[in-house]
């Protein structure tokens, strides 16, 4: 003997609107048949059938990518002429001594203790029913009962009369039966009724009939049996779902601070102290540990959180493992393959795919850090891309333990950082950098006195002889550091025309401020200029000449940085 489940799912769902079946539709992140499936396989010897209809194909596929073939039955009803006539699609798999429970595949929230203790009355009855009272029950069938208070038959509302609709005891739908009353009465049921259609309510009529007993049993609540026939009903069904697992949860010892705006689409599993803040989503299977916090408006989907680690608000992570007493977020992006090891800090609008980064290592703002796998003690600068795709394939970047990027680097893999290695700001790497070592590579910088704005009003007072004589070039950077430029502060524009200085402050950067190092010992590579090069400063003589030559700024501005091989768009007229 064995429970024989029939779960009726051959509705087209019309009133959805949708192309999707309507048993399909997704409730707390799968499909709403799923819920069902999961309960009716919860059940003590139970075999499962699910009738299935138009879209037979997609429903049928879609299970058996869930679940084993072995567990469920599929049955075929090519044309829906009623209840009854569904379940007699299944009649062959029946035996006289199983018992057949009858579900509905939009009913979803059924939970597994109501439905024990229905099919724990076919003990001493031949079918039982399970009902409930409505205090308006408009679109049910009503549970007609004789004077002693027995169930004489059930009337659906559009066969019955003012009298009968009056009564709120309804019909749900959902019944258990002996294989035996089945077998034996299926094939009586007509379909002369107002929908001529074959309803399996009719049984109750043939037991009576027959003097066999027929029970019913309460639903504990509306909630149990909601049916979804539209998407306000499925928004209905999904808050009355999470509601329920928010109560679970916290029961269990997780605190939310607003169970009413949390969300819970998969499986979750928490130690202690965990604290959730509003508008949390969890997809699939979310495991954290202890003395966790999540803040405001994050998702997480397939992640593992470990003990004291802090999600901070607006953060997304996905297959992603954080370990203990990590940071992530305000607004992070953890993609798949993501591997943060212990007391790791992920800051704002930084985003990681495929990559490991060791323990107390720290990416702190904007930036992307893609197939790379980073030492212990890492810090990762401001505005730093792991440049991982070359527009065919993939590539790795790994770093060292110790290793230091500045802000604003481009890392194009694959490329190595030894331990210990400094990257300066502003570098685009494309090559392995040593260990021990500072490497900086980018463009030389150039300051143009005589260049201004277009559309700026040209001075033709006389060029004050001052700066042609009695100061040093370096004098000149130091006025206009103190007093800005000279053409801003009412000095002739022609004397900010004269004489075109360069210089290059990432050596002397390096050897006035980087780590104290002579500037020999320090190894640099200049991408935008050829190797051997040194720069060119102009003299005194040279500014005299470059008076005379009265060239447009414009002109003299491309020729000067045409001989660094570094020449900027100029804006047209």
């Amino acid at each position: 003997m064995s429970t024989q489940v029939v779960i009726l799912a051959a509705g087209q769902g019309t009133r959805m609107m949708s192309a999707l079946p309507k048993v399909l539709h997704p409730l707390a992140g799968k499909p709403m048949l799923f819920h069902l499936l999961d309960t009716a396989l919860s059940l003590d010897s139970a075999k499962v059938s699910v009738v299935v209809g138009k879209h037979s194909a997609e429903v049928v596929q879609s299970c058996q990518a869930h679940y084993s073939n072995d567990l469920i039955t599929f049955v075929e009803q090519t044309e829906q002429l009623g209840t009854a006539h569904a379940v007699a699609q299944v009649v062959p798999n029946i035996k006289p001594d199983d018992k057949v429970l009858v579900l509905y595949g939009d009913v979803p929230l059924i939970q597994r203790q109501t439905l024990v203790q229905l099919i724990a009355q076919l003990g001493k009855a031949a079918l039982s029913l399970l009902t409930v009272t409505l205090s308006e029950p408009e679109g049910y069938g009503r549970i007609c009962r004789d004077s002693h208070g027995c169930v004489e038959k059930i009337v659906e509302e559009k066969d019955a009369d003012a009298d009968i609709r009056e009564i709120q005891e309804v019909n749900t739908g959902i019944m258990a039966v002996s294989g035996e009353c089945l077998l034996n009465n299926i094939s009586k049921i007509s379909n002369d009724n107002a929908q001529k259609e074959f309803y399996l309510t009719d049984l109750v009529s043939f037991c009576v009939e027959a003097d066999a007993m027929v029970l019913t049993s309460k639903a504990s609540s509306m909630d149990d049996v909601v049916g979804i026939n539209n998407r306000a009903q499925l928004a209905t069904a999904e808050r009355i779902f999470q509601a329920r697992q928010a109560k679970e949860l916290m029961t269990a010892g997780l605190a939310l601070l607003d169970p009413q705006r949390f969300d819970l689409r998969g499986d979750l599993s928490f130690g202690q102290d965990v604290m959730i803040d509003v508008n949390v989503v969890m997809e699939g299977n979310v495991q954290i540990g202890s003395d966790v916090f999540i803040g405001a408006n994050c998702v997480l989907k397939n992640v593992v959180i470990g003990d004291g680690a802090t999600i901070q608000p607006f953060s997304h992570l996905e297959k992603t493992h954080v370990g203990a007493n990590c940071q992530v977020g305000p607004f992070a992006r953890c993609r798949s393959g993501t591997y943060l090891y212990d007391d790791v800090k992920i800051g704002n609008f930084v985003e990681t795919k495929k990559a490991r980064i060791g323990q107390q290592s720290k990416v702190n703002h904007l930036s992307y850090v893609g197939d790379a796998d980073i030492g212990e003690e890492v810090n990762i600068g401001a505005g730093t891309i792991f440049c991982n795709y070359d527009g065919v394939n993939k590539h790795k970047t790994t770093i060292g333990d110790q290793v230091f990027v500045g802000s604003n680097c481009a890392l194009v893999a694959p490329v190595v950082l030894g331990k210990k290695a400094t990257i300066g700001a502003g570098s685009v790497i494309v090559k392995d950098a040593p260990e021990n070592r500072l490497t900086v590579a980018r463009a030389k910088q150039s300051t143009v006195s005589q260049w201004k704005r277009q559309g700026q009003k040209t001075d033709t007072k006389p060029v004050s002889s001052d700066n042609e004589s009695g100061h040093a070039e370096g004098d000149n950077h130091s006025e206009v550091a103190k007093n800005g430029d000279p053409a801003q502060q009412g000095m002739p524009s022609s004397h900010a025309q004269n004489a075109v200085e360069h210089h290059e402050p990432v050596q002397d950067s390096v050897e006035t401020t980087l780590l104290s190092e002579p500037a020999s010992s320090i190894e640099t590579s200049l991408s935008s200029e050829p190797e051997n090069q040194s720069p060119e400063l102009s003299t005194p003589t040279e500014e005299k000449n470059e008076q005379q030559e009265n060239v447009h700024p414009e002109t003299h501005l491309e020729s000067a940085q045409k001989e660094q091989g570094n020449v900027p768009p100029l804006s047209e007229q």
